[in-house]
């Protein structure tokens, strides 16, 4: 089982990490992209990462807009040391900031 991050270790995660947002206990972007297929080609390139991790966040797309949500279940859906570095994976994947 995962253990939470506290507060403090989600915020210093968080200074790494542009963009993003620590909201109902999960770590949150949403990447604007200039068309759908920037959009669904980035969320395939993020797949390989969520794979290697074996972690996969709560994502979304309508049209150029992928939102993504990380939370880790078997920790009571809360931020973990994996969401964090799942976030900083996709981050340095990411061209639209």
């Amino acid at each position: 089982m995962s253990k939470p991050l506290t507060p403090a270790k989600i915020q210093a995660a968080l200074v790494s990490l542009p963009g993003w947002s620590c909201r109902r206990d999960a770590l949150a972007k949403t990447f604007t992209f200039h068309n759908f297929r920037e959009a669904f080609s980035f969320m395939g390139r993020v797949s390989f990462e969520c794979e290697a991790l074996n972690h996969h966040p709560e994502w979304t797309n309508v049209y150029n807009r992928v939102t993504i949500r990380l939370n880790t279940h078997d920790a009571g859906g809360k931020v973990t040391a994996k969401d964090a570095e799942l976030a900083g994976r996709i981050q340095k994947i990411s061209w639209v900031g």
